[in-house]
């Protein structure tokens, strides 16, 4: 019986011996009759600094090191891999942590990946980031690069330097991904932790763990041993379909957040608009709450020509309009699900477009 069960066995172990050597016959084949082989993409990493560039005094080191140390050639360098899913080429745009990005350097780069993406030589464009505003940034690109070339932002939460650094895998993936034809037309992405987000939903929630990142609203695929796999598409105006073009923007208005909290200063509100902010996104609790004590100071400030954008602290949600506030009757707008931060980004686009606080409301809708 044992004989009878080892010839079972190993029945299918050489039917598949034989399928592989007659596909490598057919391979063989191919390339004896001169057979092209296929192109790889052509893929430009634009540095801008950040953890994925950081360097630790020691390998226990991953939470204490120096952000934006390692040039763009060195971080190509240490992913010799990339060789093998791309034709890859960097350019080191900044070397900043990515909290000091202003909008100056927001629409620099932006000009930067608009100008490469209308080269026919390439095919995708990744973009090296801190992880601290990356979701931003994404999400600024995804509204003004009128591309439907893979534009594809990453990061790390480790630096090179530390035990179970994640840049290389990241970098790897993002690589990928930007090369990857099914990426085409889906917006502006994120890869990090093996995941394929869109820049417009993914957001940073944790700040000492390597899956940081996610979306309420889920992943649009992952990346797997050097392939992708999708599950879903962006539903909201993006890229190609946006209305907001960075070839025609320079300057971004001012716009300022004010975090909500029970025993608030109202005078933060004054004190934004007195720096220059045309808009002021509320972060409000909950449902984009408003303290009764404050309602009159936004009101006022309304009325000076400040848009008051209701949004909201909590993570996951949205807000809805005419609800905990009179949305209507004060002229306010809702970011709906936008989080501050990336409200913060719409608003300052839609602003380069309109001061109707209707348009605005239908711009916060649409993207």
């Amino acid at each position: 019986m044992s004989f009878g069960f080892a010839r079972l066995a190993a029945a299918p172990l050489l039917r598949l011996a034989l399928g592989l050597a007659a596909s490598m016959a057919v391979a063989s084949a191919s390339f004896a009759q001169g057979t092209p082989a296929k192109a790889k993409p052509n893929v430009v990493i634009l540095a801008t600094g950040g953890t994925i560039a950081g360097a630790g005094a020691t390998a226990a080191n991953s939470a204490t090191y120096q952000a934006a140390k390692v040039p763009v050639e060195k971080l190509i360098a240490g992913v010799p891999e990339l060789a093998d899913v791309a034709n890859v080429r960097g350019e080191q745009v900044f070397q900043i942590a990515s909290e000091s990005f202003t909008n100056e350097k927001l629409v620099q780069l932006g000009k930067r990946v608009s100008q490469l993406s209308k080269e026919p030589g390439v095919d995708g464009i990744v973009i090296t980031h801190g992880t601290d505003t990356l979701e931003e940034t994404a999400f600024f690109l995804n509204l003004v690069i009128r591309s439907d070339k893979p534009v594809v932002l990453v990061g790390s939460m480790r630096p090179g330097t530390a035990m179970s650094a994640d840049g290389m895998l990241n970098l790897y993936n993002a690589v990928v991904v930007a090369g990857s034809a099914d990426a085409k037309g889906k917006g502006v992405l994120v890869a990090m932790n093996d995941t394929i987000d869109s820049g417009r939903d993914v957001a940073k929630r944790v700040n000492v763990k390597t899956n940081a990142f996610s979306s309420q609203w889920g992943p649009l695929g992952m990346v797997v041993e050097g392939r992708t796999y999708w599950f879903r598409t962006l539903a909201k105006r993006h890229t190609t379909a946006s209305e907001f073009d960075i070839d025609q923007i320079d300057k971004l208005p001012e716009v300022q957040i004010v975090y909500g909290a029970g025993n608030m200063a109202p005078s933060l509100y004054e004190a934004a608009a007195k720096a220059g902010a045309k808009a002021i996104i509320h972060a409000g609790t909950g449902n984009g709450s408003v303290a009764n004590y404050a309602v009159d100071t936004l009101k006022a400030l309304r009325a000076q020509g400040v848009h008051i954008i209701r949004s909201s602290r909590v993570g996951e949600g949205f807000v809805i309009r005419n609800s905990e506030q009179p949305d209507d009757k004060y002229d306010w707008v809702v970011a709906h699900d936008l989080n501050p931060q990336k409200a913060k980004i719409l608003a300052a686009l839609a602003l380069t477009r309109t001061n109707d606080t209707k348009e605005l409301q239908r711009i916060f809708w649409t993207y």
